[in-house]
């Protein structure tokens, strides 16, 4: 039988994680987006995960770019995963290997819609699996698919450009297909690793919507209650989705083929998780610890399983991020005190990441920066970027250590 996961030890465990965006693919008006290589990570990981083991992490959420690992179709290109690999081990920073973030290979025509798909990310996902085990075991087999789903289906921004809710539920029906197919193939290839889904919570205020409210306060459950096979002909969305193509042999197939998550991971973000629509625009809303507890509450009444924080954090002057660690991870220690099975908690971006926005205009990267990490970039006269520990980086390791070893609680 395999052995409990390391976050099941009845702990909070630390980790941070380093923004892993992909999407290659070119069109007019639209540029390449890859943040490792805007935020010069290619060029600096190892002082990045030196940083990231300094900080106290214990666990690091980092994303492989398959476009590169794979860049031919069955051929895959293990030379710099596997200095990374090494690296990890030597500081001892367990990796929850992000597999998808998003950008899906350049030989992958049509992307998400290549009836392929499915099948080909489960082939790398193997892959992965076989090649890394014993050095990396925790995987979430693709980040975030609502959100996933909504800039590749619903709002056509990334590639396949599909729009409304049609194409909506086409992108996430085949995320969901792919991550089911990506589970069975790294449990085949090391049964001792384990998952840990991670998806963008949603919380929304106001009383007027372009897509009915019961439908997107169902919508972001979707790829869990998908993937988990809890979809039959009583599921509020049974009719949404048969509207939008999803037939009940769809419906029969993720059944049958119910995968199930370790840890189910919450990102949650106080300055924009929380929306209003104004006409077709969306506002962000403010909404603190409020909505942090009540987010993370309707995950677990639902799954009844371990939860993590997967991605936090909050962008403007370092005052704010000072007052946002403290004030999350008094949040969680709280939830855990009353109950809820946290088991995890990620300062997410470890650095400066690039607004996606970026892929859209001419502007540099600079004309982006987003500051929300631990740690900022600064562009020298040479061009490099300067990593640049902030007074974040040291409360962080501060509230890291006087957290330690912190039972959760019973009700």
């Amino acid at each position: 039988m395999p052995e409990q996961h390391w976050m099941l030890d009845n702990t909070l465990h630390f980790g941070v994680g380093i923004e892993d965006t992909f999407v290659p693919q070119e069109r007019i008006g639209q540029r390449r987006l890859d943040e490792y290589e805007l935020t010069q990570h290619y060029e600096h990981w190892r002082e990045d995960l030196t940083l990231a083991a300094e900080a106290g992490a214990e666990f690091i959420r980092w994303g492989i770019p398959w476009f590169i690992v794979e860049p031919r179709a069955g051929e895959f290109d293990w030379r710099w995963l596997d200095e990374v690999a090494a690296f990890t081990r030597e500081l001892g920073l367990r990796v929850i290997v992000d597999l998808m973030h998003y950008g899906t290979p350049m030989w992958l025509d049509n992307q998400f819609l290549n009836t392929a798909y499915p099948e080909r990310i489960a082939f790398y996902a193997r892959a992965v699996a076989e090649r890394y085990a014993g050095t990396w075991d925790d995987f979430t087999p693709l980040n975030e698919p609502v959100i996933n789903a909504i800039y590749c289906g619903e709002t056509g921004a990334w590639p396949p450009y599909l729009s409304g809710q049609d194409g909506f539920v086409k992108i996430v029906v085949a995320l969901c297909r792919g991550m089911v197919r990506s589970q069975q193939e790294i449990i085949a290839a090391n049964p001792t690793a384990r998952i840990v889904s991670v998806d963008a919570g949603f919380r929304w205020e106001g009383t007027e919507s372009p897509v009915p409210f019961d439908i997107l306060e169902e919508r972001r459950f979707l790829s869990l209650d998908l993937t988990m096979g809890r979809i039959d002909a009583n599921h509020p969305l049974h009719n949404y989705l048969g509207t939008h193509g999803v037939t009940d042999a769809d419906l029969d197939w993720f059944r049958r083929n119910a995968v199930f998550p370790d840890v189910i991971g919450v990102n949650y973000y106080p300055g924009f998780t929380t929306v209003e629509y104004v006409g077709n625009t969306i506002i962000p809303i403010e909404a603190g610890t409020t909505g942090l507890r009540e987010l993370l509450a309707l995950y677990y009444d639902r799954y009844q399983l371990p939860l993590a924080l997967t991605e936090t954090s909050r962008g403007g002057p370092v005052e704010s991020r000072l007052t946002w660690l403290t004030e999350s991870i008094t949040e969680i220690q709280t939830l855990r005190s009353e109950g809820l099975p946290i088991v995890g908690y990620t300062w997410f971006p470890f650095f400066t990441l690039v607004d996606w926005l970026y892929r859209n205009d001419l502007s540099t990267p600079d004309d982006w920066f987003i500051h929300m990490g631990l740690v900022d970039l600064h562009r020298g006269p040479d061009r490099v970027l300067e990593r640049r520990k902030t007074p974040a980086f040291d409360h962080y390791r501060s509230l890291v250590r006087a957290s330690s070893g912190a039972a959760v609680g019973r009700p």
